[in-house]
């Protein structure tokens, strides 16, 4: 039904497996395990993309939560103008609901067939998709430190036995994987927790799912552990790790892209404001050191009584007035009222 996933995910493992079986033994237990763990590693970078989509989806939701509370209790008996008035803020904020679920709806196949893959390697098994016979055989006798990685923790003892294999070292290897994979686990769920708002961590369905991811998600690993093959196990400590530091870094990439925002908006906002007030302050109008008059506005200016009495006279009719003169000093103004001729008076 979903071969066309399982094909590729089988066809990954067959490649790396090539790859680490040229630099190791084919059939040693290292290079099965490699090849798990690079198989893991593959398809996480290839669902990289999607991964950031749904982080920025859901970032997004949180921004507009109270947008959504605030139409929800607005239009909360009317559903049809409620649908309406959501759709109008998505449009309006360019932000889709399903773009935080359609990323996680393509991981679930593709991780689905990865366990589908490992889990087809039985004993006489024909054929798993891309692998023969020979390679099956040889997936299946592979161990890891006396473990073998398509055997599990609680199969009778005679069936280990049959696999040239004891529970000693299924458990030797298996609870330290079980452990890892449950840590890991619960830091991957602690890291998306610490993540949310204080008014989200408020909600109570939200504080039980919390607890749920951050201490029960983790013990299915130590409750289901031994009920699953060793190869199973090394996938999902493989996958937590891969989550644990895919989270920090988009995580901090995205941190960084809103510090960054955020920097620029208040020197937009600030500048604005420091504008504003330049603009509206009353002492830029009152300032004389601020008004300076060109000469061609004193030429405009209007004038007064004084001036209509005292004609102005240019500065350059001025200096050819006080050269024509000889015998008098320069720069010094007489009183020639005097030298009027007046009736009566003989100079």
């Amino acid at each position: 039904m979903l071969d066309f996933i399982y094909y590729p995910v089988s066809a990954i493992l067959w490649f790396w497996h090539k790859v680490f079986g040229f630099l190791l033994d084919p059939a040693s237990g290292y290079a099965w395990a490699l090849s798990i763990i690079f198989l893991v590693f593959t398809l996480r970078a290839l669902l990289f993309k999607p991964f950031v989509h749904q982080v920025r989806a859901m970032r997004k939701m949180q921004e507009f939560a109270p947008k959504i509370r605030e139409l929800q209790a607005q239009h909360g008996d009317d559903r049809e103008k409620l649908a309406r008035e959501m759709q109008k803020l998505q449009l309006e904020q360019g932000f889709n609901p399903l773009g935080g679920c359609l990323p996680m709806l393509v991981q679930i196949p593709v991780l689905f067939g990865l366990f589908h893959v490992l889990n087809g390697f039985k004993p006489g098994a024909p054929s798993n998709f891309v692998f023969n016979a020979d390679e099956v055989a040889s997936f299946v006798a592979a161990d890891l430190f006396g473990a073998k990685l398509s055997n599990h923790i609680v199969q009778p003892a005679e069936v280990l036995a049959n696999f040239d294999t004891d529970r000693f070292h299924m458990l030797l290897v298996g609870i330290p994987l079980m452990i890892a994979a449950a840590i890991a686990t619960h830091f991957t769920a602690r890291h998306s927790v610490q993540r949310q708002t204080a008014e989200q961590a408020d909600n109570p369905q939200a504080q039980m799912m919390n607890r749920m991811t951050l201490w029960i998600f983790p013990m299915f690993a130590i409750i289901g552990g031994p009920f699953l093959p060793l190869a199973i196990l090394l996938y999902w400590l493989a996958n937590n790790f891969w989550t644990l530091g895919q989270q920090r870094v988009v995580f901090g990439r995205i941190d960084q892209e809103e510090a960054a925002k955020q920097a620029e908006s208040t020197t937009v906002v600030e500048s604005t404001v420091v504008t504003a007030e330049r603009e509206d302050s009353p002492a830029a109008e009152a300032d004389p050191a601020q008004r300076t008059e060109t000469p061609q506005q004193i030429d405009a200016a209007p004038a007064t009584d004084s001036d209509a009495e005292t004609p102005r006279t240019a500065p350059s009719e001025r200096v050819e007035a006080a050269q024509d003169q000889p015998g008098e000093t320069p720069g010094v103004i007489e009183d020639r009222s005097r030298d009027a001729d007046k009736p009566g008076e003989t100079r």
